[in-house]
């Protein structure tokens, strides 16, 4: 029987998931839709809000945000990006040493309590690393969307991946 997607085999009748792929299958155009979907809680929005410092009403004050355009309280965008940032990480950069930058983030449609959140992520551009003989860069742009399919977020990222993947996966038991 093959190898089902995703998996790798690692003895008879046993499979191990994989995380992360590696340079050689991250080529530019290849286009990832990150499942499953995340719904954002209140828990979410209070928790991370607070962790991150941000006391604006518009996030934590139910009765001021019915005073808004809005009618409720907005999720904090800096929460929106991490949890659709971190939507993408077992399929593109499971494996990374480092992450080199986020750049170009837009913020382009309110999240609110409730909402579902999608990703997808287009490969971009690759090269080789100059410092790092066995590690790639990859660069990709990530859209966040709503369970409506209105973008959310947008985002560049760029991530080093190890040439070997394989390599890795069999020295740390993934």
């Amino acid at each position: 029987m093959p190898t089902p997607a995703g998996y790798r085999r690692i003895a008879e009748g046993r499979y191990r998931e994989v995380v992360g792929l590696g340079y050689h299958e991250l080529r530019e155009g290849l286009v990832i839709e990150h499942r499953p979907g995340r719904t954002i809680t209140e828990a979410d929005n209070v928790v991370m809000t607070t962790l991150g410092g941000n006391d604006a009403p518009i996030h934590t004050d139910a009765r001021y945000s019915t005073l808004t355009q809005w009618g409720r309280p907005l999720v904090c965008s800096s929460i929106t990006l991490h949890i659709v940032g971190g939507m993408t990480v077992r399929s593109t950069s499971g494996l990374t040493i480092a992450n080199l930058g986020f750049e170009e983030i837009r913020f382009t449609h309110p999240v609110f309590v409730g909402d579902t959140l999608y990703a997808e992520t287009e490969i971009t551009g690759r090269r080789l690393s100059r410092s790092r003989p066995d590690t790639g860069i990859v660069t990709s742009r990530t859209t966040g969307k709503n369970q409506e399919g209105a973008a959310v977020v947008t985002f560049t990222r760029s991530f080093f991946v190890p040439i070997d993947a394989d390599a890795v996966r069999d020295r740390t038991n993934y």
